[in-house]
């Protein structure tokens, strides 16, 4: 991955909506939650506190993180057309 994300941030790709409903109905694209659970795919050096130290994050690459359904900026790569999320740590709520 070309990108590096600063400090408290976490580069996320969500997961892919689900086709079907619990009940076996396809759902078209606009009828589709947006997942709120992704895969890590980098993370920064950590947060930096007052007193000048730098604490490290509690996420790893390839953790899969549950997060909310608005968090994070959305990114689109150029050459392979992937959208990942761009988001701080404090966004994340639980690792899964």
């Amino acid at each position: 991955m070309k990108l590096r994300p600063l400090s408290d941030r976490v580069i996320v790709r969500r997961m892919e909506s689900q086709a079907k409903s619990a009940g076996g109905i396809f759902l078209p694209d606009n009828a589709k939650d947006k997942p709120a659970r992704g895969t890590v795919l980098a993370v920064g050096n950590g947060k930096l506190l007052k007193d000048g130290t730098c604490r490290p994050l509690q996420v790893k690459e390839g953790d899969v993180v549950l997060f909310t359904t608005w968090a994070g900026d959305e990114y689109k790569q150029n050459k392979t057309g992937d959208e990942i999320l761009i988001m701080r740590e404090e966004d994340i709520l639980a690792v899964l």
